[in-house]
Order: structure tokens, then C-alpha cells, then sequence
């Protein structure tokens, strides 16, 4: 964990961010595409056929999950394949490691960048709801924090997996095992208290769970409950997260 007290994965942050500018406006509405449509689709169409959900119209509830959902969607693509192609097919990280660089800064430079990333996709969300005025509230600025230590957790969790991965195939059994289960069962489509109670007791050891807890009542202009709770499991999954992808990428790549 020194490399993060030296800063030098910052170097590493600044050449994803140079590279990533040139396509900036079209990575923003890639990242925009797929919630949105779950928006509208879901929002307008499954929503005319609900009256309330918690209280509030089905719209709502599923955009202020969505944020969520697409801050780790952001994350963990920018983890897998991003990482991976920097890892392995291009030799990024190589080339790198050739400068006054340790393997320590890389993964950290990309750890925080893929956050970075990811906080992008999900305040471009949030803008969007506030165009299609279902935000109103200044207490949603307090969510942009969340979410980038969201981006942080998703992105840690990413790297464990790209540092495993023998190919970009090997990604589907994460997103299909994982991701995608966990998308469907974090409140992000619908209520917990729909679930079976052993599924809820499951649903809230899921990361995803916790960044909705914080974020829906921010969206919606009220404070969450319990912020040290959801803030501890987020923290403690990133950090957690991280050291596993640090020794796994030593296994790998200094062996």
C-alpha cells in the first residue's frame, strides 16, 4: 500500500485520462445507452401500470437505482476489459513498469481511474434525471462522493477478476455469476422487502445493496439511514478488494 502514499499512480491516472479524453463524448453515451433505455422502457412503460412503489412513482424509484447500477457498470467494464487490454494485449503496464514505476502505482493508477470513470457515468445519469426534472433537491451533490466510492469498490472487485483472466471470455462468467444477479437483487428494479427474507439477508451483503440505500434517498432530497453502515461495507470491499488485486497482479506479473 505504499505506492499510494508515494502518488505515483497518479502518473498512471493522468495517461489513462490523456487517452480517454480523445473518446470522451463517445464513451459518455455509451455509458448513457444502457440505463437510459432500462429508463424509459421500464420507467415509462412498466411504471404506467404501477401506482406507487415505496411511495413513489415506479420513474423515480428505478432512475435513482440506475444511478447506481451504471456507476458499476462503468467501474467494472473500465476494470476488465480497459485493464485487461492494457495488461495483456497491449503491454501497457509492461511498458510502464519500465519507468521509475512499481507494479504497486499501476494497479492503483488504474484502481482510482476506472473510479474516475465510473463517477463520470454516473453524473452524467444524475444530469439526465435532472433534465427530465425528477431531481430536485440539492442534496443530490452529496451522492457524487458515493458514487465515486462506489466506482472504487466495483473497480477493486474488477481488478481481482482481471488479474485472474486468461482471456476476455473468462469476463462473462463474472457478469453473468455475478454482476448481473447482483444488479436484480440490490433495489435497484425493485423493493427488498419483495424478496424472500433469506434473499433480502443475502441482498444486503451485496455492495451494489448499499450504494442504493445511499444514493435513492439523495435523489429523492432526504438523508439516508444508517450512512456509516453503508459507508463501512463499501469502504471495507474497496480496501479489501484492492489488497487482493495487488497480491494477485504480483502472482502474475512479477513471477
Amino acid at each position: 500500500m505504499m505506492a499510494l502514499f508515494s502518488l505515483r499512480w497518479i502518473a498512471v491516472w493522468r495517461r489513462n485520462l490523456l487517452v480517454w479524453r480523445k473518446l470522451a463524448f463517445t464513451s459518455v453515451l455509451g455509458n448513457l445507452a444502457d440505463p437510459l433505455i432500462y429508463l424509459f422502457g421500464l420507467g415509462y412503460g412498466l411504471g404506467s401500470l404501477l401506482s406507487k412503489v415505496d411511495g413513489m412513482p415506479y420513474l423515480l424509484f428505478l432512475a435513482s437505482g440506475s444511478v447506481c447500477a451504471s456507476t458499476m457498470n462503468g467501474a467494472t467494464f473500465e476494470a476488465l476489459y480497459s485493464a485487461f487490454s492494457r495488461m495483456q494485449v497491449q503491454r501497457t503496464w509492461d511498458a510502464i513498469l519500465n519507468a521509475p514505476v512499481s507494479l504497486e502505482d499501476v494497479v492503483i493508477g488504474e484502481w482510482v481511474w476506472a473510479a474516475s470513470k465510473a463517477l463520470v457515468a454516473g453524473a452524467a445519469i444524475l444530469i439526465v434525471l435532472t433534465i427530465m426534472n425528477l431531481v430536485h433537491s440539492p442534496l443530490v451533490l452529496w451522492s457524487l462522493p458515493i458514487l465515486f466510492i462506489v466506482g472504487l469498490t466495483f473497480a477493486a472487485l474488477g481488478l481481482i477478476v482481471t488479474t485472474l483472466a486468461p482471456s476476455f471470455d473468462f469476463f462473462m462468467y463474472y457478469f453473468t455469476l455475478f454482476v448481473t444477479p447482483m444488479t436484480m437483487l440490490s433495489g435497484v428494479f425493485f423493493p427488498l422487502d419483495q424478496l424472500p427474507p433469506a434473499v433480502q439477508t443475502l441482498a444486503w451483503l451485496l455492495p451494489l445493496t448499499h450504494g442504493v440505500a445511499l444514493v435513492r434517498p439523495l435523489v429523492l432530497g432526504v438523508w439516508p439511514a444508517d450512512i456509516a453502515l453503508h459507508l463501512a461495507v463499501l469502504g471495507a470491499t474497496a480496501l479489501a478488494g484492492l489488497w487482493l488485486a495487488l497480491h494477485l497482479a504480483r502472482r502474475r506479473l512479477l513471477r
